[in-house]
């Protein structure tokens, strides 16, 4: 397998700019996920690596070699579509060795390649079925591999998931997951999918408007999001944030006005906190306490039981509403009053002008477990 780099690659249409200057190193056998909202310029990025859309500016490098201008069949990368692009006409094992066929391998060197990637992948009972006799999640799985017989330098994912069923989507992605720990192949993968991307992702590309917000491993984003906007876009049920006056500073933190009270949040540079900040926290990190300690007062609007975990949904006024975990076992209801204090620990800072992160007292021990 091979590295990929890409050099300031930007890609315009006419005057409109979906592309943004962007580099990005990924190491040879390193699982990438892009993910980010629609429009923002992930499955383009996968199509211009693939060749299917044509760099506008800057460099990209497939184990070393420059391959921008090359067309998609001499890159040697295979590409796993949304749609599993199947003939009907053709058996599974013709449909797996056709892109051999077309570049005149020898027969025995496809049936070869065909039966290899058929026990990779657990299709050996139906190599002799049509793509009209197999369900959605083994028609996937012949488009899987079919590239894998190519045996390309690098596999691109273009959300492949994202036609299969709830059930479907979890077995799948567990079949990724196994598939890349057996061959260990260089993968960019596109999702709109947090979930698909923090179980599968060595490290992740969170996009924004054609630009990268932040890159690193699942829980690095997840503890230390660099942006407001990864914060909130990593994470389910999102981050809760509020805008908050500092009412004052010190050394050793700084303490806020927030809705129902004062917090006293321990941060690294306190000197950089002043006039409102944004105040972000996750859900697990805000739990019941006393009218007295609370940070956070309201009304309970949903409560949502999932069984391992209960969600609250609290509105606190001003068409205000936070989420917070209670124990799965948790006998509130629609219309309870409840108060809640966060773990100051793990509380989240943002610029409220640039939505940029400041620093916080529990980041260092976050990029350790994130570790």
């Amino acid at each position: 397998m091979a590295a990929i780099e890409l050099r300031n690659i930007r890609k315009d249409y006419g005057s409109v700019n979906v592309i943004r200057s962007i580099s990005l190193a990924i190491a040879s056998g390193e699982f990438v996920v892009l993910v980010g909202p629609s429009g923002c310029g992930k499955s383009t990025l996968l199509r211009m690596l693939a060749g299917l859309e044509e760099i506008t500016d800057g460099d990209l490098a497939i184990g070393g070699r420059p391959v921008g201008h090359l067309p998609p069949a001499e890159r040697n990368v295979a590409m796993v579509f949304q749609d599993y692009a199947l003939y009907p006409h053709m058996s599974v094992a013709e449909n797996m060795g056709f892109g051999l066929k077309m570049r005149n391998s020898a027969q025995a060197d496809i049936d070869a390649r065909v039966s290899d990637a058929a026990a990779i992948l657990k299709l050996e009972p139906y190599l002799d079925r049509r793509p009209g006799q197999l369900s959605g999640g083994q028609r996937q799985r012949v488009a899987m591999g079919r590239a894998i017989v190519r045996q390309p330098e690098a596999f691109l994912f273009d959300e492949p998931l994202s036609n299969l069923d709830a059930a479907l989507r979890v077995e799948m992605r567990l079949e990724i997951a196994k598939l890349h720990r057996r061959i260990r192949a260089t993968t960019v993968y596109v999702t709109h999918d947090q979930v698909e991307a923090m179980t599968l992702a060595d490290r992740i590309v969170v996009m924004n408007g054609g630009n990268v917000e932040q890159v690193g491993a699942p829980m690095e984003l997840y503890h230390a999001p660099a942006t407001l906007f990864v914060a909130q876009f990593i994470g389910s049920p999102t981050m809760n944030v509020v805008e908050c006056a500092v009412l004052a500073s010190r050394p050793e933190g700084i303490v806020l006005e927030v809705q129902a009270g004062r917090a006293d949040i321990p941060v690294v540079r306190a000197g950089a906190a002043e006039g409102r900040v944004t105040l972000g926290m996750r859900p697990e990190d805000l739990s019941p306490c006393t009218l007295e300690e609370a940070w956070f007062s309201g009304t309970l609007s949903v409560v949502e039981r999932l069984g391992s975990q209960t969600f609250g949904y609290l509105d606190i006024g001003r068409d205000q509403m936070i989420t917070v975990e209670l124990p799965r076992d948790s006998r509130v209801e629609v219309g309870d009053s409840l108060s809640v204090a966060g773990n100051a620990a793990h509380a989240h800072l943002f610029d409220v002008s640039s939505g940029r992160r400041m620093a916080t007292a529990g980041e260092g021990s976050a990029a350790r477990n994130a570790a």
